[in-house]
């Protein structure tokens, strides 16, 4: 995994197969990355404003292509995701209008513009726009031109299309053409760039191999695909989807936080993949880590790293201390350093209780009655019992004072208290005005 290709760059081949990530690779791929610098793109799907972590492999592989010396291109499919990828999906999607394809390309090439270095000068990323010659490209031409390039025997033997011609939807031609689009589109970029790489999830080697095989047949060109493992947890469970649905890279859509609790959850039987997949550490620090977990696992300490790096990647610096200050918060530490909006959302799944914020006006809501009033106590008896026993918190400060008045003062923002029972027994309260 040291190893270095003729042009003195570390071996992107060997960087890939010791993480995992080579589940298929086409015939001689190793030995043309190791010939010099090459170009590489995968596509990204706009079928929604934002992509999830399930999209976070290919976007790391194309940042560790660059790192490697090779040129990143990543394409957003203005025009394919008009089409729809029949590839794993079991019946076909709703398909998109322009405006709203549009939108989310925006909002994707926005993201991907945070793994990927448009200045540096050797190789550049770049972010395209297929729509940007399959959209004006006639009918005619692109029949005449492309498809006689393609056997209807080939497409059938597509195990995605196979799948589905099987199932009780079946596949509208609409879909069944998708391949040859993604085929043309390797084809413009080897023209256009120089493109001779073409990297995606397994189910999309049968896309890739079309392409090869266009590039071959129009230009007498040799070509290559290499595709990634697609992930399941060691549960069995879809990778990236929880109770509350899927884990976004946009923090409007999942914050900070969340995607922070979702790596640090992870099953110690999947933390070492993770760490080697998502992450930029080397083999030695992951190596020490799988070590930590054998003999520690109590501490977590694969998970923690593995939660703190690929929260910095994807969120920043930033957004690491936000979800760090906010999970810190449930282990007690004080919720007013974080505000109202940050706690709303850490406490979004505990029990909340809504009070007037004109009954937090002097002279206030007595600590006992509003405990009473959250069902953390059965009676008022109950409540002084529970405080005088060391076991009421307010704001995750222990309260001694069986008479103590909560106050409008003591919410955060005047919007958000937070109670505890014990040390797992959250409550909010939510103040309305």
């Amino acid at each position: 995994m040291g190893e270095t290709d003729r042009s003195g760059m570390k071996s992107a081949f060997d960087e890939f197969a010791w993480r995992g990530l080579v589940h298929t690779a086409s015939n001689g791929l190793k030995s043309h990355l190791a010939a010099g610098p090459v170009t590489a793109y995968i596509g990204f799907d706009p079928s929604a404003p934002s992509l999830h972590v399930g999209s976070l492999l290919p976007i790391l592989a194309l940042a560790r292509i660059q790192r490697l010396g090779h040129a990143p291109i990543a394409v957003v499919g203005g025009g394919t995701g008009l089409i729809g990828d029949p590839s794993g999906k079991t019946q076909e999607r709703m398909l998109l209008d322009k405006e709203t394809a549009h939108r989310n390309m925006l909002a994707i090439r926005e993201q991907l513009g945070r793994f990927l270095d448009f200045e540096v000068r050797t190789n550049p990323a770049r972010l395209i726009d297929n729509a940007d010659w399959l959209c004006p490209m006639p009918l005619i031409d692109f029949l005449r031109d492309i498809g006689k390039f393609f056997s209807v025997g080939a497409l059938l033997s597509k195990e995605s299309v196979r799948i589905r011609m099987d199932s009780e939807t079946g596949i509208s031609f609409t879909e069944f053409s998708y391949s040859l689009l993604q085929a043309y589109d390797f084809l413009i970029l080897y023209d256009r760039y120089g493109c001779t790489l073409q990297m995606g999830g397994s189910d999309q080697w049968g896309n890739i191999t079309l392409g090869i095989d266009l590039i071959r047949r129009q230009r007498g060109a040799e070509v290559h695909g290499l595709v990634f493992p697609l992930i399941t947890t060691a549960s069995g469970t879809k990778f990236g989807k929880t109770e509350a649905g899927a884990v976004w890279l946009d923090p409007a859509r999942t914050s900070p936080f969340r995607f922070y609790q979702f790596w640090l959850n992870t099953d110690d039987r999947d933390a070492v993949a993770y760490l080697k997949y998502f992450t930029f550490l080397d083999a030695d620090a992951i190596a020490g880590l799988a070590e930590s977990l054998a003999v520690r696992p109590e501490k977590r300490e694969a998970q923690r790293t593995l939660a703190r790096e690929v929260t910095r990647i994807v969120h920043g610096e930033a957004g690491f201390q936000i979800a760090e200050r906010a999970t810190a918060v449930l282990f007690g530490a004080d919720p007013r350093d974080l505000g109202a909006s940050a706690l709303l959302d850490v406490f979004r799944d505990v029990p909340s209780t809504e009070v007037p914020a004109s009954s937090l006006q002097a002279p206030g809501i007595p600590l006992v009655d509003l405990l009473v009033t959250c069902g953390l106590a059965t009676s008022k008896g109950d409540a002084r019992r529970m405080i005088q026993g060391g076991g009421a918190y307010l704001n995750n400060e222990r309260v001694s004072d069986p008479g103590l008045v909560v106050t409008l003062d003591r919410a955060v923002e005047g919007r958000v208290l937070v109670l505890r029972k014990g040390q797992k027994g959250h409550h909010l309260v939510k103040v309305l005005r």
